[in-house]
Formats: structure tokens, sequence, C-alpha cells
């Protein structure tokens, strides 16, 4: 549990601070600064006050090194909802392009480039490399940016399903921060229905809380699953590498699979299950959205992570499931309408700077980040 006071590198935001979007609830300038935010899931909120510390990351360089990033979060004192339960027991990491986001913090103190990768390992793990600007190599698609929702929102033109394409046009967000992917109709009837026709195995719900339409039977010759990609504008094909997710027994043996996309209303959500054996580029420097297939592991020759795949588990319950899609996504815009600070490349190459992280896809997909505190 992170306490401010028992930091001595926390300092309190105060209400006369310009980053403090409520300033109309404080009594004086010299109190801290709160904040509210509301999110997606049914009466789930967090609120609290904003303090500044530091994160400890480690430089990807010849000779690597700590590198101290002051950062500024939310020190949540009021959770509701969704945050009672099992989501996001450990807190949330702000990556997004408002001016507070552990990115936009980094950037503007010349400690990384404006922009950061994320990889998500098949087993599990991965990492999130601060800096990162991609190769050339790697597929991208532009981002769309609105001011009054600035999330990584890209275009999709087609969905391919085994050996059928499906033409259609709809917006998505990239969201890290949740475990599986979320689509609205006419999309998630497009893609659920063509995947079920090719899939030659016995449709079974399997468990009655699960939040999947879609869940089959283990058939004793084994299933041939129809690959899923995506078509960005602009062309580029996004790979859906583990578009299922293994329902298994107290003994962990496979008893079926499902698959792992959710029906949403009104919103679509690329979730980390789309992402999984990719490094997907989040380049805020030219606006685009990138992606590779990746071994997290290929950074790290002496990797500190285990590498032994965790065991397949059952996927979140209903209240963690549809209603759920993220408490990352706030509701309506950023809090009081904060607007979006592009930042401009600047004129050294800073270093990359890497911080790990682990999920299980039976949780939701907020990253377990330890705060480290000067004793």
């Amino acid at each position: 549990m992170y306490s401010p006071e028992k930091s001595t590198t926390s300092r309190k935001v105060p209400c006369s601070s310009s980053f403090c979007d409520l300033q109309g609830a404080c009594r004086s300038k010299s109190n801290s600064c709160p904040y509210n935010i509301q999110y997606l899931s049914d009466n789930t909120s967090s609120s609290g006050v904003l303090v500044e510390d530091v994160l400890y990351l480690t430089s990807e360089s010849a000779q690597s090194k700590v590198v101290t990033a002051p950062i500024m979060f939310g020190c949540g004192q009021v959770q509701t909802g969704s945050f009672l339960g099992s989501a996001a027991p450990n807190g949330l990491l702000g990556l997004g392009m408002d001016s507070k986001s552990v990115p936009s913090f980094l950037a503007s103190k010349g400690l990384a480039s404006n922009s950061f990768s994320m990889c998500f390992g098949e087993d599990g793990h991965g990492r999130i490399n601060f800096g990162d600007t991609g190769s050339s190599d790697q597929q991208e698609t532009p981002l769309n940016i609105y001011r009054e929702n600035p999330y990584y929102n890209i275009s999709i033109t087609r969905i391919t399903v085994g050996g059928k394409s499906i033409n259609t046009e709809f917006s998505v967000i990239v969201d890290s921060g949740t475990s599986f992917t979320a689509l609205s109709d006419p999309m998630y009837t497009q893609i659920t229905s063509s995947f079920d026709a090719q899939v030659h195995a016995s449709r079974n719900q399997l468990d009655s809380s699960l939040p999947f339409e879609y869940c089959y039977s283990v058939s004793a010759n084994g299933d041939v699953q129809p690959n899923i990609s995506l078509t960005a504008k602009g062309g580029s094909i996004f790979p859906v590498n583990d578009p299922v997710i293994t329902i298994t027994d107290n003994s962990f043996n496979p008893i079926g699979y499902c698959l792992a996309i959710m029906k949403s209303e009104g919103v679509n959500l690329i979730g980390e299950n789309f992402m999984s054996g990719l490094k997907v580029i989040f380049d805020r420097e030219r606006m685009v959205l990138g992606w590779k297939k990746f071994n997290c592991y290929n950074l790290d020759k002496s990797s500190r992570l285990p590498v032994n795949p965790s065991p397949s588990a059952v996927p979140p319950k209903p209240e963690l499931g549809p209603s759920g899609y993220t408490p990352e996504a706030a509701k309506g815009a950023l809090p009081n309408g904060t607007q979006v600070n592009v930042l401009q490349p600047s004129a050294s190459s800073p270093p990359q700077l890497q911080l790990h992280f682990s999920c299980r896809k039976s949780v939701v997909f907020a990253i377990a980040l330890l705060f480290l505190v000067a004793a």
C-alpha cells in the first residue's frame, strides 16, 4: 500500500497547481488538490488527492542505469464499484495523452521520447519501454485524436475470420487496461457468427458466469480454430494471435474454450488478449499506432521474469465483463475537460526506459505497478 507520509520523496500537489482540475472544490490554494473520476463500469469511481513522487526505471543503454523519474498520480482514498472487488487491486498506471500521464511527464522532462511500447507476452508477462519509437519493419496506422475523448483510437476497414473477409468501417480504442476485446453491433455479430460458422465443435456455455457468448467443448480429435485479423486504415494487418481463452477444470485439464470477445453497447475496445504476442508502439510524436510480432524476452537475455507459462484460468465474472470494460476509460472527457497536450520531440534522443509487468488473463489487465518508496 502506497503511503505518501512514508515516502521521503513524496510531495502533495497544491490546489494552486496548474495541474489541479478541481480548484473549485478547494478551501484554499494550499490544500491538496482533489481528483474524482467516474469510469465506464457501473457505479465505479475513484477519488482522492494528487501527489508527486518518483518512479525508478532502468535505462536500456550500453551501460544500464537507474533513472529517477518524477511523476504525478492520484492517491486513491475512496473507491467504489469494481474497485471494491478484484478489479485493478494494485492501481492503474496512467498512459494516456493528457499532461498528467506517465509518458507525458517523462517526455516533458526530457527523460524519454514522447512514445512508448508495450510488449504482451503470450505467457502473461511483458514490459513497457518508454521512449521506444518503433522500427522500420513494423505495421502501423494513424491515430484518431479527439480532444473530448483522447484515447488511442484507430480505424478498422476490414475483418478477416478464417476464409471470410468482412468489409466494415468502425473506430476502436486500443486499450491495454482491458483484459478482453469488446465490440458493439454490427461488428460483434459479424465476427462471432463468422467464427462460429467455421468452428467444427459442439457449442457449450460451459459456465453461466462467463462473459462470453461463443464457447465450445474440447473434442477428442482437437479443433481447428479460424484465424482472425483486422485491417487498419492504410492497409496494415493487425494479427490476432490469441482470440480464444482456454477453460480448464480444477486440475487445469482443458474442458473447452471461448472466443474471448465481449458484446458491448456503443464502445469498441481492442483488449490485451488481441495484443498477445505483439509489441505495440504508441507513437505520440508521429501520432501513429505501430505493431509487430515480438518475443518480449528478446529485450532482456538475463530476464528476471519467470518464463514458465501461467496456467489457463477462468476469466472474470460478469461484473468484470461487459459492464466493466476498463477502469482506465473514464466517462465522457477527462476530468473537467482537460485538454490534450501533444508534446514536441526533444532535440536530443533520450534513452529508452523499461518497466516490467505481469498479468493474468483472469483479471482486468491493469498493470501491477510498485511505486518504489525511499525508506
